[in-house]
């Protein structure tokens, strides 16, 4: 699942190489951080939410199939609004 988030997240950013998934084990859940570079959280946050939704659906139902649950959080190691 880790391979298909980086295929998909990595084709709509401006940045590829600043894309990192990583796999966090939570209660019987994996969740997938990714981090990516400021200027690419919009693009995949989408309006009003819609391309991250998405892209978590598909993981979803990816996931199931296989027996598995995960989920996808963006993580943001600078506060927004912060001097660069």
């Amino acid at each position: 699942m880790q391979a298909f988030l980086e295929y998909v997240v990595k084709g709509l950013v401006q940045n590829p190489d600043a894309v990192t998934v990583t796999p966090v084990p939570r209660e019987g859940t994996t969740v997938y951080e990714l981090r990516l570079d400021p200027q690419d959280v919009g693009k995949i946050i989408g309006r009003q939410g819609m391309t991250i939704n998405a892209i978590r659906s598909l993981l979803q139902a990816g996931s199931a199939r296989k027996g598995l649950r995960c989920s996808v959080e963006i993580v943001e190691d600078r506060p927004r609004g912060a001097a660069r």
